[in-house]
């Protein structure tokens, strides 16, 4: 009951608001959000950026093709108020890491990379830990759409299924077999990295071979999933699918406001639609009354709460709850 009403108010609320047209990642629509005391408080994370990088970020094309539908039998199960998989599972570190997609419309991978690196080592009980590369599943997927241009979610775990995905950690780091090509860009005014873009370059090019001094070989490395499938558009059945069997990935349609999101729990108050994006939903709870998804993005650690974020649960709010997918490990 409470939740429907607060729901209505919501909506009502979001209804009611004269939206002034404020300029994207502006002082004034920071206040703007934060005069209406709404679920969230706005900030600023991006400094000194293109609106165009913005844009270029949500690299998630929305209703794409469907994997098969995966239903989870409930009837026996109870799920709790609160579930976070970085507690129900401590011993696999890559469920508290946060990527940086660059200046490249890559969330679709890596929200996919994250779940599965997250998967393998969930349903190997932690005896392998490793971090699924979003540079291969980037890179060599052809038929997940056009790179940094934008791709399908579940083209990409249909990949890792048909074909597999090798290791490879952040920019830089070389760990793994295919470790990501792309850097980091700044977020702030006096930082040591590139600036941030919408430009961005090309998608990089798909190698078959692991970078210097790495083994097993490129094939050798390759995990494959067992199945991938669509998570019912349902409140309860995506809970049951990360409660039985680890985080998903998830989409929504960003708007310029979310570019703003410090803490709380986000759900739309101001700015247009900029584009579809994927994240990582790996638990859920209630915060002040307000039901929410706990998610991960790709935007490094200085983004929201140190990259992570909460995102309105139970009314497929921006499309959340319409979009998830995710798969079984072989």
């Amino acid at each position: 009951m409470w939740r429907a009403a607060f729901l209505l108010l919501a909506a009502s609320l979001s209804l009611s608001l004269a939206r002034p047209r404020l300029q994207p990642l502006s002082s004034e629509m920071v206040n703007y959000i934060n005069k209406f005391n709404t679920t969230w408080k706005a900030g600023h994370n991006f400094h000194n950026v293109d609106y165009s990088y913005i844009q270029r970020l949500c690299g998630t094309m929305l209703k794409g093709p469907k994997l098969p539908v995966m239903v989870q039998y409930t009837g026996d199960l109870k799920l709790p108020e609160e579930f976070d998989a970085r507690e129900q599972w401590p011993n696999c570190p890559t469920l508290k890491e946060i990527r940086d997609q660059g200046s490249c419309g890559s969330c679709w991978a890596f929200g996919a990379a994250e779940a599965i690196s997250d998967r393998v080592c969930i349903h190997s009980n932690a005896k392998v830990s490793v971090e699924i590369s979003s540079e291969d599943l980037l890179t060599c997927c052809m038929s997940c759409g056009m790179g940094c241009n934008g791709g399908y979610p579940s083209a990409a775990w249909d990949f890792w299924t048909k074909e597999g995905l090798v290791s490879g950690g952040l920019y830089d780091s070389h760990i793994g077999c295919r470790p990501y090509t792309i850097a980091p860009c700044e977020h702030h005014v006096n930082g040591s990295r590139p600036s941030c873009t919408g430009e961005g370059g090309d998608t990089p090019q798909c190698i078959t071979k692991c970078e210097a001094g790495y083994t097993p070989s490129y094939k050798e490395d390759k995990h494959f999933g067992k199945t991938s499938y669509t998570v019912l558009s349902d409140e309860e059945q995506i809970q049951s699918e990360i409660f039985k069997n680890g985080p998903v990935e998830g989409a929504f349609i960003v708007y310029e406001d979310f570019v703003l999101y410090k803490s709380g729990v986000y759900q739309h108050v101001s700015g247009s639609a900029v584009g579809g994006h994927a994240i990582k939903i790996l638990g859920w709870g209630v915060e002040d009354g307000v039901p929410y998804w706990l998610c991960a993005n790709s935007w490094n650690t200085d983004w929201g709460d140190n990259g992570f974020f909460k995102f309105l649960r139970g009314s497929d709010h921006c499309g959340i709850e319409s979009e998830v997918v995710a798969g079984i490990p072989k």
